[in-house]
């Protein structure tokens, strides 16, 4: 009977989603069909399965270090932030519509049955089912209805594990004062604690694991040192956004401004770790650099108010003075729409119906409509045949004198996206452009850079190797394994 094990956490950004990924390998190399899952996910940072859904990045990381293929029921409810109060629901892979945050907690009860057959259908076959919450079960004003953290663990009988960060401070009060404030029956489903991230003496912090303890009453199951290789990782939240500066001298600088709905940033990540160039994340209130070799405007979750948004930085002015510098720019999906003529939402897809004027750099307009395009995509870039593979993720149908110069061509022979008449400025509706070895050493080429000699896919494996064994080292996985429960589908005996 498959057994299931639910990680919760003290807050947001605890490390849940990479302690599940790093568990998932673990328990994959003991052999274990281990499926990863989360019933309620909040990320613009999506990926596309192979069924023609989206989930979140988390989960599809998750779905690989337990290498399987990722599945729309390992993440059944998406929501895609849209706006400071509402956002895209996304259902087993496709969108069900638009709905405020206090709009949403009516929709709760109904999308638990999505979530329950999701679960059911993974459950089959696997042996162990490592289920992520959201957020906080301490969040007792959203309990009622909940279907990420304790309303799916009650539901399925789903025993958990409780993670607070200690690099934040307050460990101590985060996880007892979880107990404190949850209700009883809650409490009674978490079986033991986590402390992540801890850096120095772990002797230190061994009356602090007691303490925890006596006052609780869970099971200490490990304190689990900082793992610098994790930003090695995709990330799922923009919280990863706010490392800091990485501009360093001699190399070239790749500049990225920061949408207020940025999507998808984890394109970015194969080129932030190259050494031969520094990727730089623009804040709000900071001008685009001069000195920036490449800027690339990445993806969007809302186009037209994310464009208003570069207008109201001045960043587009930035983008202009850049390019009569003769630098390029490369637009992602969303950055692809801006560097247009014009950005048209006929039906209100993204909001209010309007058109609004781009950036000009393409001679192209674009137009919000059709179902959204999601599809797993390989080819090659024309002007030089370097392949790439990687996904598109889309609303909108963009055309224009520009795209008889399209910049790649898919496998199956159809051209993306555009390039200028004098070659500087080009956009892609492809996301994961960077991932492929080949595609990110012509780029580099173009830089004036060196490529590194490790590949971005093997180094996430190692990376995932190297996780799994630092967690054998300082958890209790046998333990963690035992307290798994075996899962019968609510209503049965």
């Amino acid at each position: 009977m498959t057994r299931a094990l639910m990680i919760q956490g003290t807050g947001s950004d605890v490390g849940k989603s990479l302690l599940v990924a790093g568990l998932a390998r673990a328990f994959t190399r003991r052999g274990l069909r281990v499926r990863p899952f989360k019933p309620q996910n909040m990320s613009n940072n999506a990926a596309v399965t192979e069924d023609g859904g989206e989930i979140g990045r988390a989960q599809a990381l998750q779905a690989r270090a337990a290498r399987v293929t990722p599945s729309v029921h390992m993440n059944p409810v998406l929501l895609k932030p849209q706006s400071d109060i509402g956002a895209q629901v996304v259902v087993q892979g496709r969108m069900i519509g638009t709905a405020k945050a206090r709009e949403y907690q009516s929709w709760k009860p109904r999308l638990m049955a999505s979530v329950l057959d999701s679960f059911d259908i993974l459950s089959a076959e696997a042996d162990l089912v490592l289920v992520e919450g959201a957020g906080s079960p301490a969040e007792v004003n959203l309990r009622r209805g909940d279907i990420a953290n304790m309303g799916f663990s009650r539901a399925t009988g789903t025993p958990v594990v409780l993670v607070g960060d200690i690099d934040r401070g307050g460990v101590i009060a985060s996880l007892v004062g979880t107990q404190a404030v949850i209700d009883s029956e809650d409490a009674a489903m978490i079986r033991g604690f986590i402390v992540n991230r801890f850096r120095g003496d772990p002797t230190l912090f061994s009356d602090g694991m007691a303490l925890i303890a006596a006052r609780t009453g869970w099971a200490p199951l490990g304190l689990v040192p900082f793992f610098p290789d994790a930003a090695r990782l995709p990330p799922e939240d923009a919280v990863a956004l706010d490392a800091p500066d990485a501009r360093r001298e001699g190399v070239p600088l790749v500049a990225v401004p920061v949408l207020p709905h940025i999507a998808n940033f984890d394109d970015l990540d194969p080129l932030r770790q190259e050494p031969g160039v520094a990727v730089t994340f623009v804040r709000p209130g900071s001008p685009i650099p001069a000195e920036a070799a490449l800027i690339v405007l990445p993806g969007s979750k809302t186009t037209i108010d994310d464009f208003a948004f570069v207008r109201a930085q001045g960043w587009d002015i930035d983008i202009l003075a850049h390019v009569r510098r003769g630098r390029p720019v490369l637009g992602l999906c969303g950055g692809y729409q801006m560097l247009g003529r014009t950005i048209a939402d006929p039906d209100g897809i993204e909001g209010a119906p309007r058109t609004i004027p781009g950036l000009g750099l393409l001679d192209v307009e674009t137009v919000m409509r059709g179902q959204k395009r999601l599809v797993a995509v390989t080819g090659e870039t024309l002007s030089d045949g370097a392949p790439f593979s990687g996904y598109e993720m889309h609303i909108g149908d963009t055309t224009g004198p520009d795209t008889q110069k399209p910049l790649l061509r898919f496998a199956d022979g159809r051209p993306d996206g555009a390039v200028s008449a004098d070659g500087l400025v080009s956009g892609t509706y492809v996301h994961g452009l960077f991932a492929d070895d080949r595609q990110r050493a012509a780029w580099l080429a173009r830089l004036g850079a060196p490529p590194s000699s490790e590949s971005y896919e093997a180094g996430i494996e190692t990376v995932l190797d190297r996780f799994a064994d630092h967690l054998e080292t300082h958890l209790d996985c046998d333990r963690l394994l035992a307290l798994a429960e075996p899962y019968r589908k609510p209503g049965t005996v």
